[in-house]
């Protein structure tokens, strides 16, 4: 897929699904969970101990799933990630090495940011979509505070993202959203309840859709 191919797919779909959990025994489960609900844009952080691995066993196994690789940090795990199948980074800060490997690569850089200057900095670097991160300290109306002055400037509002806020942040100018734990419930990946995530997949699917 093309970096454009990949943009225009995360903004139809409207919702990335972040996906953290302690072990990497059960995410491919959660990957076709997370599918079956309708959400095929999919982020593993790197907090997820082995995902560097997974990335490539999902990447292989669930070609449909549009999988990319959050949290990283330095330039070294981004390439790992690319090399792993990867179809677009994610950072939770300004990371302007990683940036600058993302465009290199030709793959779509998803900038973590917070303030103004941040999120022009990394716009300026060459980022594809600036995540704002944490946003539910600011809520909906941060972002379209933000595309006053910056119209031009793609917003993914990362955190406090449910499906009751998430219409109010796509009216507000974001490109698209994130979600983690109010998606993936930390229980429901523990035990194994596929049907569940499922299920609350579906919900944000609707809300987005609604939206």
């Amino acid at each position: 897929m093309s970096k454009i191919d990949v943009l225009n797919r995360i903004k139809s779909e409207k919702v990335i699904a972040l996906i953290r959990a302690d072990s990497s025994a059960s995410l491919l489960d959660c990957a076709r969970a997370l599918s079956a609900g309708g959400l095929n844009c999919i982020e593993l952080t790197m907090t997820t101990p082995g995902a560097l691995e997974l990335c490539a066993q999902v990447s292989k196994e669930l070609p449909n799933v549009l999988l990319g690789l959050g949290t990283v940090l330095d330039a070294e795990t981004a390439r790992k990630g690319i090399s792993a199948g990867a179809k677009f980074i994610v950072t939770p800060c300004l990371r302007p090495t990683v940036i600058a490997v993302c465009v290199e690569a030709g793959i779509p850089i998803l900038s973590g940011a917070l303030t103004p200057t941040e999120a022009y900095s990394a716009h300026e670097l060459g980022a594809d979509i600036i995540k704002v991160f944490p946003a539910e300290y600011f809520g909906p109306a941060y972002i379209k505070s933000l595309k006053a002055p910056f119209p031009n400037l793609q917003f993914m509002p990362t955190g406090g993202v449910t499906p009751e806020t998430l219409g109010d942040f796509l009216k507000a100018g974001a490109f698209a959203t994130a979600a983690g734990s109010s998606l993936v419930a930390a229980a429901a990946l523990k035990s194994g309840d596929w049907a569940a995530i499922t299920a609350r997949a579906k919900v944000f699917v609707a809300a987005a859709a609604a939206a």
